[in-house]
């Protein structure tokens, strides 16, 4: 059999299971093609994405400007490794961080490598910028937080499914409840040696718990005054998912780019991946000032794949269509539409306690025990019904479609959704 021959579903899961390691555990769909915020499987079937690959697809499934990039670039040159310069790279550098508003850009591939990288760009700046003493420094970081699956990550991971038979783990981690400033300013006043505040904007894997509106600010606040650098994970809430270019702008209403202190919590390092490629290419970054990046010296931290001339093309035409198609504003207005319509439905609702989240990453809290099936039952009804999601946390179903996804096209998901929930009210 090659990777040309036409399979069914049950074929196509039955070589997984066989020939894969069993480190996932996926919906049962399998699935050929995708446009825009629609996806077809093997049977052709057609589906909205609800999901669009844990927010990778904002720019929605083979964006054309995105693919033609690709395409084109991987026609002329696809990598040379960092022993060389690229005629790509150093344009895309200056791309993002004009688009972002930081000196440096440091390109990696996946969203674990580029939360690793800051994580040691934090704490060499902590030995060589704070005056740390080195193998001292400590990072804080958030209870329920989902940064990756390394081997470092997960020892500040409290995702024991993650977690456990992976030790011995990696020191250095300090753990605080999320959406707590009191509990930041404690452990910034009881230990001088902090080099960081790593933090998700919003916590998505922990099914999108959004913080009060001040959180960001205040934290920031907090790292400023102790002399500590703010990490933000943008990961999957960053480029125009939750209504603003990224998640720490908070309810901002301006086109990105906003420097207002009172809207903005400007990261001092920001962690960017996923839609960074819109789900084209494996490509993620790490951003910050000079006097934060110029720690890293050549040899000391690297990867072959990253700043390959694909990804600058294939980033830059992301951003692109980020920026032109204007999604951050259409992610800010179908998300309060989809919060109002299900908030009606939840009025009347047995089986759905709320729905929480911002522009849109949302998710639906099921009245259930985490421990039950009914999430999952729900998204394979969903399945049936033409919707693709996936549960959380076990009784928590997130929703993210791609943001290119229109009124219209919201309203039929909303009726889905709501006439699969339908069905299971007690």
């Amino acid at each position: 059999m090659t990777t040309l021959d036409q399979v069914t579903s049950q074929e196509a899961i039955a070589l997984e299971d066989k020939h894969g390691a069993h480190n996932y555990h996926p919906l049962p769909v399998v699935l050929k093609r995708g446009e825009g915020v629609y996806v077809w499987d093997v049977e052709d079937k057609k589906y909205y994405d609800f999901l669009s690959a844990y927010s990778a697809v904002n720019q929605g499934h083979c964006h054309p400007a995105i693919v033609n990039a690709m395409n084109k670039q991987a026609e002329t040159l696809t990598l040379t490794s960092r022993a060389f310069h690229n005629n790509v790279l150093g344009q895309y550098e200056a791309y993002a961080t004009e688009y972002f508003k930081f000196d440096k850009l440091l390109p990696m591939n996946t969203g674990a490598e580029a939360v690793e990288t800051a994580i040691k760009i934090a704490r060499k700046w902590a030995y060589e910028k704070k005056g740390v003493k080195e193998q001292d420094a400590q990072i804080i970081v958030c209870e329920n937080n989902f940064h990756g699956r390394t081997t470092t990550i997960i020892s500040f991971s409290n995702d024991e499914g993650a977690r456990k038979n992976f030790g011995p783990y990696t020191p250095g981690f300090i753990k605080i409840p999320y959406d707590d400033p009191k509990a930041l300013e404690r452990a910034l006043i009881e230990n001088h040696n902090i080099a960081g505040f790593l933090v998700e904007p919003i916590q998505g894997e922990a099914g999108v718990y959004t913080p009060s509106d001040d959180f960001m600010k205040q934290a920031k606040a907090l790292c400023n005054e102790h002399n500590v650098l703010f990490i933000a994970d943008e990961i999957q809430t960053g480029i125009a998912r939750t209504g603003a270019l990224l998640a720490v702008c908070g309810n901002c209403t301006c086109e990105g780019h906003c420097e207002r202190q009172e809207t903005y919590s400007r990261p001092d390092i920001l962690i960017l991946g996923k839609a960074l490629s819109g789900g084209a290419y494996p490509v993620s970054a790490v951003l910050a000032d000079d006097e934060v990046m110029h720690v890293i010296k050549p040899g000391q931290h690297g990867s072959t794949f990253g700043g390959n001339p694909v990804a600058g093309a294939v980033a830059m035409a992301a951003l692109d269509v980020v920026k032109d198609e204007k999604l951050a504003q259409n992610a800010r207005k179908l998300g309060e539409l989809f919060r109002a319509e299900l908030n009606k439905f939840i009025e009347g609702s047995s089986i759905v306690k709320l729905v929480r989240g911002r522009g849109l990453l949302n998710a639906i809290v099921i009245n259930d025990s985490e421990d039950s099936s009914t999430a999952w039952d729900i998204c394979v009804a969903l399945k049936e019904n033409g919707l693709l999601a996936k549960p959380t946390h076990g009784n928590i179903i997130r929703f993210a479609p791609p943001l290119v996804m229109n009124e219209e096209q919201l309203l039929d998901c909303v009726s889905i959704i709501t006439k699969t929930l339908r069905d299971f009210e007690k």
